[in-house]
């Protein structure tokens, strides 16, 4: 791999425009060796014509040496200077001079460097500076969980207290050992380089009664759960974050300190990279120069460089050190491989034999589709009264298998496509590294359950058609119950098989949506709720199933669902059950933030939820009145969704944009593929209405129809969520968000009940 990849590679999607500019020095080192070879001709054919004219007039020049074509290496041929900006010369710029005439683009290519330099040098600092703060507040957590556990476990103060100043002496040593390490931060006892007076002050507090600690903290309860939402809506949340002193409370906040220490870890290893592929580049990019425009220059600038905040500050590592000796002494019981492994990213491996079952359950797929489509031809089933009886009852149990596959066809398409496009889908997930899916991963599982889906349904065609048994016939018709429950049970096994760790995710994420107004809404929770919502027709067969086998239809052989009046209501409220979800999170996205624009985000799903009342009325009733209320109610829906879809979750058809009619920033290099996404969404939202118009297609059964529309809006939604993501992750590039804010388990107040500054 060429640096080049590697150096793309290795970046922080969300930090990429912070990076060296690489590829454009590149670029302009290109026209630097153009130049110079143009150059070189013009000097080689005047060299050639005096040596003529030099042989005709019978003079002949004695040289002893080449000087002028190859300069000592030794010649400082570059002057790098350093100006500061601030009076405490906290900020510098570097300026880089040629000391003799060169061509024009050998000065853009250094005053480019000099820009780069100090853009990278600059956000460094800045980066390095509030993690400082951040070990600050980070050691006096810890010294506040200490203090818990000797609280709760009934220890010896004195001993905690020795510990404490144990640790600062450790700190106080390491500086006095490494002279040149004047600012570094002991995320344990973090002492603040500014002053003196501030390290003192710190100090001192270390060395207070671990007691005394606890006097003025209350609990942030970030691990909230419904039960905890209730009680802070109805009682004080003063009282509620008052210290108990219990074990379970210790190991709440145990849970979520642990987590920022993953998080503040992870963090400081991305800095470290930052600093180690910025100085690789400059280099590799110094080096490049050197052999192009055939100076000694690399080593001047270079020294430079490593002279930098960038090259000098080890600020980082020691924090490094720091963090993982803390994490390990108090979160693993001192027990170093348990402590690294938690602290330290998983690296996902690649496995071969996910590519082979994929393209094994690939073939078994397209053959067992081809032998269900010759079945069904050969035995004329369409043209049967079995067919009809297919078509009414069976064909709607195993669609919900059909937009389930499809779906995560979908998202496999999504993962693909975020992944090339570098969109952070697993860091806007929240995913924990290492343990996402990737397309490959997804696209097996879709496979797998493909398969799964029409072996069943070939099995229950063959019983059905050729065993005039009845028993047989029974069989066909657990074979979809079996089916379900097989799904069910994988999907909540407790076993660490097929991905654990994402169907858990998954599990949690669902719990969210369902409790939505009793927890606050992540991305991950409306992202998955909009999934829902293009997943009602499931719901609806899902209900099928209640009624067609709890019921005991399936032992009649007959469908008798809709004359049933529980069917009928659970067949109203499960259609409206994932907007509401989304209606949940948006009154309580209103309740946090109190942005009027979740409000009227809510009304979008309010009035969808309206429009489906009104169809599914008109479907059971078939009055002309009901279908016209319909019509009105789906047009406004349809309406209020298009506008919400395009110029707020996908923020296009900005007016003033360079882009026209679409957004400043795009990642997708051909901005035809934003029209043509907009004009799908339009299209495949108008699909909708055929619900309501009922438009008859005589190939086509009515069953047939609504499946077809279904898979349309799931096709949709897949494209949807790459142009959702893509604008989060562009929102996340615009702030600098790389990294998961993990709110902290403790805050400090004084004595007047206010809340202390940190």
């Amino acid at each position: 791999m060429t640096f080049k990849k590697d150096f793309k590679q290795q970046m922080v999607p969300e930090w990429e425009k912070e990076y060296m500019d690489y590829e454009c020095l590149k670029k302009i080192l290109k026209e630097v060796k153009s130049s110079k070879k143009a150059k070189d001709r013009d000097n080689k054919h005047l060299q050639h014509k005096f040596s003529l004219e030099r042989a005709f007039s019978g003079i002949h020049l004695q040289h002893g040496s080449n000087h002028q074509n190859d300069e000592g290496i030794g010649e400082q041929v570059i002057e790098v200077k350093t100006l500061e900006i601030d009076v405490d010369g906290s900020k510098e710029l570097f300026e880089t001079k040629l000391n003799e005439e060169r061509g024009e683009a050998e000065a853009r290519f250094l005053q480019k460097l000099d820009e780069e330099l100090n853009k990278v040098n600059a956000f460094y600092k800045e980066q390095v500076e509030a993690v400082k703060h951040e070990a600050t507040l980070l050691s006096k957590q810890v010294e506040t969980l200490v203090a818990l556990r000797v609280k709760v476990k009934n220890l010896d103060p004195g001993l905690q207290q020795i510990r404490l100043s144990g640790e600062d002496n450790m700190y106080q040593n390491h500086r006095q050992k490494d002279p040149t390490v004047d600012s570094e931060v002991d995320p344990v006892q973090q002492t603040n380089r500014s002053t003196h007076h501030e390290e003192e002050a710190h100090s001192n507090y270390n060395r207070r009664d671990p007691m005394e600690i606890l006097e003025h903290v209350k609990i942030d309860d970030a691990l909230q759960s419904p039960i905890s939402t209730v009680k802070n809506v109805f009682t004080d949340s003063n009282d509620n974050n008052q210290l108990s002193f219990n074990k379970e409370e210790l190991k709440k906040v145990e849970k979520q300190l642990r987590l920022v220490f993953v998080e503040f870890y992870q963090k400081l290893l991305h800095l470290k990279d930052y600093s180690f592929m910025n100085l690789s580049a400059f280099s590799k990019i110094m080096k490049k120069y050197e052999k192009n425009a055939s100076r000694g220059a690399s080593r001047e600038y270079m020294r430079v460089v490593d002279n930098s905040y960038l090259g000098t500050s080890d600020e980082v590592n020691f924090l490094l050190e720091k963090v993982e000796s803390t994490f390990i002494r108090n979160f693993s019981h001192s027990n170093h491989k348990k402590g690294r492994k938690l602290l330290r990213p998983k690296m996902k491996r690649e496995r071969n034999r996910i590519t082979f079952f994929t393209g094994f359950f690939s073939g078994c797929l397209v053959s067992l589709i081809a032998a269900t489509i010759l079945r069904i031809v050969s035995q004329q089933l369409m043209e049967k009264k079995v067919g009809t009886f297919y078509m009414e009852n069976i064909f709607p149990l195993y669609s919900l298998f059909g937009y389930i596959t499809l779906h995560m066809l979908m998202y496999a398409a999504n993962t693909y496509f975020w992944r090339r496009y570098r969109i952070n889908y697993p860091f806007l997930f929240g995913i924990r590294p290492g343990t996402e899916l990737d397309h490959r991963e997804v696209f097996l599982l879709t496979t797998g359950h493909a398969v799964v889906a029409v072996l069943c349904f070939l099995i229950n065609l063959q019983l059905e058609m050729n065993q005039p048994n009845r028993s047989y016939k029974t069989a066909a018709e657990l074979v979809p119950l079996s089916l379900i429950v097989l799904v069910i049970l994988i999907t909540f096994c407790p076993f660490n098989i097929i991905y654990r760790s994402s169907r858990f995710f998954f599990i949690r994420s669902l719990f969210r949506c369902i409790c939505a107004p009793f927890f606050t809404v992540t991305l991950m929770d409306f992202f998955l709720a909009d999934q829902l919502t293009s997943q009602f027709q499931s719901f609806r067969s899902f209900v099928l199933y209640i009624c067609y086998y709890g019921l005991g239809e399936h032992s009649r052989r007959e469908n008798k669902c809709r004359s049933r009046g529980i069917y009928n209501v659970q067949y109203f409220v499960v259609g409206v059950i994932p907007y509401w979800f989304r209606l949940a999170q948006c009154m309580r996205q209103l309740y946090d933030e109190r942005d009027i624009d979740h409000a009227i985000n809510g009304s979008k799903y309010l009035s969808t939820i309206i429009a489906m009342v009104i169809r599914t009325t008109f479907e059971t009733k078939k009055a002309m009145t009901w279908k016209v209320w319909a019509l009105i109610s789906s047009a406004v829906a349809i309406l209020l969704n298009i506008y919400w879809d395009i110029v707020k979750d996908w923020s296009l058809l900005q007016r003033h944009s360079k882009n026209p009619y679409l957004r400043d920033k795009l990642i997708v290099s051909h901005k035809s593929v934003y029209y043509i996404a907009m004009v799908l969404n339009i299209v495949l939202r108008i699909s909708w209405m055929q619900l309501v118009l009922e438009l008859h297609w005589k190939p086509l059964h009515r069953v047939a129809i609504i499946t077809l529309i279904s898979c349309l809006e799931i096709i949709r939604r897949g494209i949807w969520n790459f142009f959702r993501l893509e604008n989060e992750h562009l929102n996340n590039v615009g702030n600098y968000r790389a990294f998961k804010s993990v709110p902290h388990p403790f805050s400090y107040h004084d004595d007047d009940g206010n809340d202390k500054d940190e």
